[in-house]
């Protein structure tokens, strides 16, 4: 069983992050923030995969003027990622971001820092303090080294220096991030930094990599913290479409037990007795099911004669070769079609799942995972 670390709790919009409420999944839009449609068009991708917090880089001051026209066309919060300018993120507030990622020392300064902690008292904005590897601070480079699994305290000891410049402000409404790209000094700095404050931890393997090995790098980091209850919210950081990244993290909450959201889908690795394209199939329901929001397991298996039973415990799947296809649940034959016909007619079929699933939940008021 997971037990969650005790954190202090911000909010941020709509969405509480800290204490015992739940992990919440964000990203990182990839378009120029200057260009609301396109990065409007992106957020809607990202809500509809889940995604429950947006973060945007403001590079300058039409950046920060974009967030007003942003937010007002999306519904998850918005983060402004400043990097330097104090000016960015005191316009970045004033337009609308309902929080700020920034390093509080690298903006110039005490008198600028004091406007920007102003600027989020006025506006109840949180601050994420965030450190990289990359990016500390030259006098603890030299009196920690850079960063390893034995030794992550230069993240630690930046990070907590500069949550003591906000606090100095008499400021708390605080996150705080430490990544590295190397999974083991990620795990460990995390370890170490969450014995040592009591404000809420985003979590990240910054620089991951593509699809697979960010996937793998990411799960294994996050995966083992969040077991050992570490960690109040997270990005998967992945050179891919950000959609991909809701992705992969609501599966590693489901992999936890910790969080699910919309269907489980589980389908064989093909063998030799394989007789359909399922790899085509496979592929079509995937992309079909995240799209979905009722909690079911989807089954998609290579033959009729081991996939039902192999995959008895499915609500609802699909299995096909020598020119016959089968719907079955629970492992029992519901439905049986030609193959050409069996995705359309398995596509309808989840197609009602999901409507019984938005109408109940309408009902209960279960639709928010």
């Amino acid at each position: 069983m997971i037990i969650r670390r005790q954190t202090r709790e911000i909010r941020i919009g709509n969405v509480i992050v800290g204490g015992m409420h739940p992990i919440s999944v964000q990203s990182m839009t990839n378009t120029d923030t200057r260009d609301v449609e396109a990065t409007v068009r992106q957020i809607h991708d990202l809500e509809r995969a889940g995604c429950e917090l947006i973060r945007v880089a403001v590079i300058d001051e039409a950046a920060a003027l974009a967030l007003r026209s942003i937010r007002d066309k999306i519904t998850i919060p918005l983060i402004a990622d400043i990097h330097f300018d104090h000016r960015l993120a005191v316009a970045a507030m004033e337009n609308g971001a309902q929080a700020i990622r920034i390093n509080p020392g690298n903006l110039g300064g005490p008198e600028k820092l004091a406007r920007v902690v102003a600027a989020a008292k006025q506006h109840q904005v949180p601050i994420r303090v965030g450190v990289n590897s990359g990016s500390i601070e030259k006098d603890l480079l030299k009196k920690h080294g850079y960063p390893t699994p034995e030794n992550p305290e230069a993240l630690i000891e930046s990070a907590l220096s500069n949550v003591r410049l906000l606090e100095g402000h008499g400021f708390h409404e605080i996150k705080i991030s430490i990544k590295s790209s190397d999974t083991l000094t990620t795990i460990s700095g995390y370890k170490r930094l969450a014995g040592r404050t009591g404000y809420p931890l985003h979590l990240g393997v910054t620089e991951a990599g593509g699809l697979i090995a960010g996937t793998v790098k990411s799960s294994v980091a996050l995966g083992i913290l969040l077991y050992e209850g570490i960690g109040d919210t997270f990005r998967i950081s992945l050179t891919r479409d950000p959609v991909e990244e809701v992705r992969v993290g609501f599966e590693l909450l489901r992999s936890l037990k910790i969080r699910e959201r919309g269907p489980e889908l589980i389908s064989c690795p093909t063998c030799g007795r394989t007789r359909i394209d399922l790899f085509s199939v496979a592929e079509e329901v995937e992309r079909y099911v995240q799209t979905m929001t009722a909690p079911v397991k989807v089954a998609v298996m290579g033959c009729v004669v081991n996939g039902p039973g192999e995959a008895k415990e499915a609500d609802i799947g699909i299995a096909g070769g020598n020119g016959v296809g089968i719907i079955f649940k629970k492992g029992v034959l519901y439905k049986k079609v030609a193959e050409e016909e069996l995705l359309r007619v398995f596509l309808a079929e989840l197609a009602v799942i999901e409507a019984e699933w938005k109408e109940k939940a309408s009902v209960n008021g279960t639709g928010r995972i």
